[in-house]
């Protein structure tokens, strides 16, 4: 029986949350009819009060007098102090008569006959009763009409006021589009850890039975674009349950206290549906460490986040409501947020392994026509450090670029460039001399000879002059690996890759220009990080700058060291750098033939692929062959006493 009656509990559905009606557009749409209307009334008063012969030539009374006189009228109107003659040679014209004065008498006076001429007078009694009415009643209808349109208002506004506490959460249905785990790939331990949460809300009778509990909270962490959301919607279309989604920005208003009442609001609706789920995306909108306020610590966001803390803190045993949350910044977060008891799980999403981006490609496939020539596992390869939602973006620019050109399948050529595009953008035609071409060749070149003839550096993909976004050319080095680890030789040598076009720049031409700006940067900052985080370097396996951690206070500042260490820190940075620099220009001076093909070429075509590359060079150096050269020439060396140290020659 309580089986059954846990089963039929599954099974309830979800109440219909009341949401406020937007009535926003039906008042303007209101308001455009009032005036619409309005203006048609002007516009009646204005023809009916106009003069029917306003489009007649006007003539005096004495014309028509005289005309009368000589047998030329055939007929005329008379409305009002206006007269509208039709001669005998259908000729029309008016007339204006004096006010108050008749036109027998002004006939009689002239000694004219008017039984001569066939003389109508019209009656304006009704239309002059319809105009006074019209004018009388239309200015206090409108008036009417103008109150009851700003009372509406006032009315609308006040009830939206009343509306701030209600809660902006959309409720997942059984009747919309569902995603399933089955869409979602690369994050297999992700979907480990949230397939036990659905089982929890499925099947809660078989984890009470060993004394388990219902975790309340899980904490979804990941870079962007690692699949949070994604995997956010696929628990809401596996779980059956009700599913309650919101944005830590949308609890924030200008009225103190509104997040709060939402935040109430929000779990109120969660309770009355018994089991379901409430997650909120971007928690840190909302969830930041406390007191770091300008407010005494009374502001809006830390009385939302007070209440979020009790109300996850404050179920009872009997009820089945989960949290769950993504950030990609949970170092900003409180701890009392993080805790065990509030989010008692962690699920920490990273970029996909090359067989996550192959299950992931696969997915981003469906509908979309490839050539016989594409293979999905050179393209994992090609793409690492690809998050999911770049390689569905670049997918996606695949089959834009397939369709610009008129081709109905996506070649290998959409495809590379789609994955450039996504990574450096798109290509930027612009005007370049010809010396600032030659420049941007040899160091473009300068950096894939110096990554082509270091042994630990992964080979050369592809060269390029062709500018993109900010820069003026590329070289693309891509991993054939998924690595975990760097040696201090790898991140060395990358330092020297780097900076191998200002040293293709300064050996060439014998200057140094701007072009380096950005291959400093990362020079900069690998050996940086190398000193202070690393501990790669003279001062010993020592941390000079501490990287927040999770649930601490960010404070923004680094570890506190003297001014004498700090400069000790500077100048192991600088011979860092320094020493990158000397082994990049003295393999730029060994291989200057090299150097010098590779430009050429890269004028003429603008592009290079790897194969092209290793045509003109030749195949990249091994580890293992590097060593074994290594070692004969330290066997060949002669020693030498040096100030008692013995070293090679």
């Amino acid at each position: 029986m309580a089986d059954k009656e846990n089963k039929s509990k599954l099974k309830l559905k979800s109440p219909k949350v009341p949401m406020p009606k937007v009535r926003g557009k039906s008042s303007w749409r209101s308001f455009i009819i009032y005036a619409v209307l309005g203006l048609l009334l002007f516009g009646f008063l204005a023809f009916t009060a106009a003069p029917v012969d306003r489009f007649l030539p006007q003539e005096p009374l004495s014309k028509v007098i005289t005309d009368i006189k000589d047998n030329k009228v055939d007929s005329i109107e008379i409305d009002g102090d206006k007269l509208q003659v039709k001669t005998k040679e259908n000729q029309v014209y008016g007339s204006r008569k004096e006010d108050n004065q008749s036109f027998f008498a002004a006939l009689e006076a002239s000694k004219v006959d008017p039984s001569t001429t066939n003389i109508v007078v019209k009656d304006r009694s009704l239309s002059q009763a319809w105009v006074a009415i019209l004018t009388t009643l239309l200015p206090i209808g409108l008036m009417v009409l103008f109150f009851f349109f700003i009372f509406r208002q006032a009315r609308e506004g006040a009830s939206s006021v009343f509306s701030f506490g209600q809660s902006r959460a959309k409720q997942f249905t059984k009747d919309m589009p569902q995603i399933t785990f089955k869409d979602v790939a690369g994050v297999d331990e992700a979907k480990q850890e949230l397939q036990e949460v659905v089982d929890f809300l499925k099947h809660p009778e078989k984890y009470k039975a060993v004394g388990a509990r219902t975790p309340k909270g899980v904490l979804l962490v990941g870079p962007a674009g690692t699949g949070k959301t994604l995997l956010a919607k696929a628990v809401a279309g596996e779980a059956g349950a009700p599913f309650f989604s919101v944005a830590g920005s949308e609890f924030m208003e200008m009225l103190v206290g509104v997040g709060a009442a939402r935040v109430r609001d929000l779990f109120g609706q969660a309770k009355k549906a018994g089991k379901a789920i409430i997650f909120i995306d971007e928690i840190e909108s909302i969830g930041r460490i406390r007191g770091m306020g300008f407010s005494g610590g009374h502001d809006e966001r830390e009385q939302t986040l007070n209440q979020i803390l009790v109300e996850m803190d404050g179920f009872s045993p009997n009820e089945s409501v989960m949290v769950m949350a993504a950030t990609n910044r949970p170092e900003l977060l409180d701890p009392a947020l993080t805790r065990p008891g509030r989010f008692d799980r962690r699920v920490a999403l990273d970029l996909p392994d090359i067989e996550g981006r192959k299950a992931i490609i696969k997915i981003h496939m469906k509908g979309k026509p490839f050539a016989r020539e594409f293979n999905i596992d050179r393209l994992a390869k090609r793409t690492v450090s690809f998050s999911g939602a770049d390689l569905a973006n670049m997918l996606n620019e695949a089959a834009i670029l397939a369709a610009r050109g008129a081709r109905k399948e996506i070649t290998n050529l959409d495809l590379e460039e789609a994955a450039t595009k996504v990574k450096l953008g798109p290509q930027r035609k612009r005007m370049q001399s010809g010396e600032e071409k030659r420049l941007t060749a040899y160091h473009e070149g300068g950096h894939a000879i110096v990554a082509h003839f270091m042994p630990h550096v992964d080979p050369v993909h592809r060269i390029s002059i062709v500018a993109r976004a900010s820069s003026g050319g590329h070289t693309e080095v891509h991993p054939q690996i998924d690595r975990n680890l760097e040696t201090r030789t790898r991140l060395m040598e990358r330092i020297s890759m780097a900076l191998g076009g200002r040293a293709a720049e300064d050996l060439v031409f014998g200057e140094l220009t701007t072009g380096a700006s950005s291959d400093l940067e990362v020079a900069s900052g690998i050996a940086r990080t190398m000193v202070e985080e690393l501990g790669m370097s003279d001062l010993g396996p020592t941390v000079f700058s501490s990287r927040p951690q999770f649930g601490a206070w960010p404070t923004g500042e680094d570890t506190h060291i003297s001014p004498e260490l700090a400069s000790k820190v500077d100048r192991e940075i600088t011979k860092i750098i320094d020493a990158g620099y000397k082994i990049a220009k003295s393999i730029l001076v060994k291989h200057r033939k090299e150097l010098d093909l590779v430009a050429e070429t890269l004028l003429e075509k603008e592009t290079l692929e790897r194969d092209e590359f290793e045509k003109l060079v030749g195949e990249p150096v091994s580890v293992a062959d590097y060593k074994e050269i290594k070692a004969k020439k330290t066997k060949t060396s002669k020693p030498v006493r040096s100030n008692g140290r013995t070293a090679s020659v």
